[in-house]
């Protein structure tokens, strides 16, 4: 059997810079090492790449970046992958599939996948278009808009109007959107710099704190209901899997409530009527093929509690692989365990590349 490299890019840019190491720890604890190398790379806070050395369980240890080897992804395509740099001694590490685990800003924006498409390089997951859009808020509903998928009423504020008349944003966020409400980055992941407002005051500050996380902001009506998900996987034959269902500990499923508080929970299957769970895995890869979605994707929706209405929240085109991600859990109760969907996630990746 010949090996494939696979290099495993995590850490980056981002607010979620800490969970992507845990995703990585999972990924590259479940590739299967008789059919591959892997080349776990470190993209630091601040932009450094590093060549990590170790097991997979202690990639979030502190103290062993002072000791790595700087490892850079190159755009030329003669090089075929990594240039491992040690003092002056630069050493070509050629590489078959690149499987990025970087969550957020500058890792499912489409950043690092336009740099692997000037690099020529196969990777795993959603293209440019895809996750840039998928990353955006503002754009996701869009083109959701233009499928015919329920969502919140909605409207979107850029900071520059804020910083020119906040009052103005205020008035509009209240004629369309009804108290509570809520206020997002429009590309942020994880539920950073997202709050719910319930007055005007509220809202000015939400709009504020969403504002310095980006420069678009969403602002959308509550919808009352249960919380859902649904993965997709698969490239022009994507399916969806089960339905699952998240009990948040909080107000709203943010940031704190899904890492750090315990009392959140994840209910896989949900348990919730047969076709309601149908239009959900339905609209999910609609949502998933309209942006031009490859490889896997989360779909996220709510059912709302006085109409029963299906209505589309969001999509993560770059889900964690934590021990509390809904992706891989929806997956397995298929019967398709961690090991076996990173194996398929691989495929997926070069299969597209050779089409």
């Amino acid at each position: 059997m010949n090996k494939k490299t696979i290099a495993v890019l995590f850490g980056g840019q981002s607010s979620e810079h800490d969970v992507s190491k845990v995703s990585a720890a999972t990924v590259i604890g479940s590739m299967n090492t008789e059919k591959y190398y892997v080349l776990p790379i470190y993209i630091t806070k601040d932009g450094r790449w590093l060549l990590y050395d170790g097991p997979a369980e202690k990639i979030s240890s502190a103290g062993w970046e002072k000791f790595a080897v700087s490892c850079i992804l190159s755009p030329d395509r003669s090089h075929a992958g990594l240039l491992r740099i040690v003092g002056d001694k630069v050493k070509n590490i050629p590489v078959d599939l690149v499987f990025p685990v970087l969550h957020g800003a500058y890792g499912e924006d489409g950043t690092i996948q336009g740099l692997l498409e000037l690099a020529g390089l196969p990777y795993v997951g959603c293209g440019v278009l895809a996750s840039a859009v998928g990353m955006n808020k503002a754009y996701t509903k869009i083109i959701a808009d233009s499928i015919g998928i329920a969502q919140a009423k909605y409207t979107v504020i850029y900071r520059r109007e804020l910083e020119e008349d906040a009052a103005a944003c205020v008035d509009r966020a209240e004629e369309k959107c009804s108290y509570p409400c809520f206020v997002k980055p429009a590309c942020a992941g994880s539920s950073v710099g997202i709050t719910k407002a319930h007055n005007r005051s509220e809202l000015l500050d939400g709009l504020w704190l969403a504002a310095g996380e980006d420069s678009t902001v969403v602002v959308e009506e509550n919808i009352t209901g249960r919380e859902l998900e649904c993965g997709v996987l698969g490239n022009s034959d994507a399916a969806a899997s089960v339905v699952g269902e998240i009990l948040a500990a909080a107000e709203f499923y943010d940031y704190d409530a899904k890492y750090n508080n315990k009392e959140s929970k994840t209910v896989v299957p949900a348990d919730i009527p047969a076709d309601k769970s149908e239009e959900i895995r339905t609209d999910a890869v609609k949502i998933f093929k309209a942006l031009g979605g490859q490889g896997l994707s989360r779909v996220d929706f709510f059912l709302e509690n006085e109409t029963g209405r299906v209505v589309f929240n969001e999509i993560n085109t770059l889900p964690g692989f934590t021990a509390i991600s809904m992706y891989p859990m929806l997956f397995a109760e298929a019967g398709i365990g961690i090991e076996e969907l990173v194996d398929k996630l691989i495929e997926l990746g070069l299969s597209r590349y050779d089409t």
